[in-house]
C-alpha cells in the first residue's frame, strides 16, 4: 500500500483533522496551515474537535492500566499524550513522538509548566520511533498511519518494540467523503487496513464504532501457528 508521507507526522494524532468551522481541508490547506507552528496547535486542540474525537469515550475504551507504557505517534501537541498519561499513573510512560521540532518544543512546555513526570517527547524520523525493543505496551495512532511512506518496515519495527501481549491502536477516517477529515484520495480504508496487518502477522482483536467519522481497531501479533 503506497502512501505519501506529509515530511510532519505532527500530520499526527490530529492531523487529518481538517475540521475547523467543521469543514475540510484540502491538504494543500492544510500545509499551508502548518507553516505557522501557533496556529496549527491551535487548530489541534480546538475545542470542536471533542465533538467527533470523543477523547474522553476513546480513551475509556481502551481500559488503561496503572504502569502502562504507550507510544503515541505523531502525538503533535500532545492531545491525546497527555489525556493517555492520565491514566496510566506515576509508574507508566508515555513516548510522545513526533517528527516535528515545534510540536516537540510544545509538549516540552507543557510537560514543564504542568510538571507532568510520566510524558516523554521523542523526535523522531519519519521511518523509526526510535524506542527500545520490547519497551512498549501499546502504540497509539491517531489519523497517522496513512501520512507513514514506509508502512512495511514500520509494522516490523513495532513488532520488535512490542511487549509481550502488546497492542497497536488504529484510529482513522473512513475512506468515503466526510465533512471533516483529508480527501478521500489520502485514506486507508478499513478493510485495507486489516488486510495490511494481517499480512505482517497482526490479528484484530477488538473494534469500537461509536466514532462519528473515524474507524477505531486494536491489533495485536497473532500467536504462532501451533503443529
Amino acid at each position: 500500500m503506497e502512501t505519501r508521507f506529509i515530511p510532519v507526522l505532527v500530520l499526527c494524532c490530529a492531523a487529518s483533522l481538517f475540521a475547523q468551522d467543521h469543514t475540510k481541508r484540502s491538504a494543500e490547506e492544510l500545509h499551508r496551515l502548518h507553516q505557522n507552528s501557533e496556529a496549527y496547535i491551535a487548530f489541534l486542540e480546538d475545542p470542536k474537535r471533542d465533538q467527533y474525537q470523543k477523547p474522553h469515550e476513546v480513551i475509556q475504551a481502551l481500559d488503561l492500566k496503572e504502569g502502562e507504557r504507550i507510544a503515541d505517534i505523531g502525538a503533535g501537541s500532545g492531545y491525546f499524550a497527555f489525556r493517555l498519561g492520565r491514566h496510566v499513573g506515576e509508574a507508566g510512560q508515555i513516548y510522545a513522538v513526533d517528527v516535528s521540532p515545534e510540536m516537540i518544543i510544545h509538549m516540552n512546555r507543557t510537560i514543564r509548566d504542568q510538571k507532568i513526570t510520566n510524558v516523554r517527547t521523542i523526535l523522531a524520523p519519519p521511518d523509526d520511533p526510535l524506542l527500545p525493543e520490547k519497551s512498549v505496551d501499546r502504540f497509539f495512532f491517531c489519523d497517522t498511519w496513512h501520512h507513514i511512506d514506509t508502512q512495511k518496515g514500520y509494522l516490523e519495527l513495532m513488532k520488535k518494540m512490542l511487549r509481550p501481549g502488546g497492542q497497536i491502536v488504529m484510529i482513522d477516517f473512513q475512506k468515503r467523503e466526510l465533512p471533516v477529515g483529508p480527501p478521500v484520495h489520502m485514506k486507508i480504508a478499513r478493510e485495507d487496513l486489516i488486510a495490511q496487518m494481517a499480512a505482517s502477522g497482526l490479528e484484530l482483536l477488538e473494534e469500537h464504532t461509536f466514532l462519528p467519522y473515524q474507524y477505531f481497531l486494536v491489533f495485536s501479533p497473532a500467536p504462532p501457528a501451533s503443529h
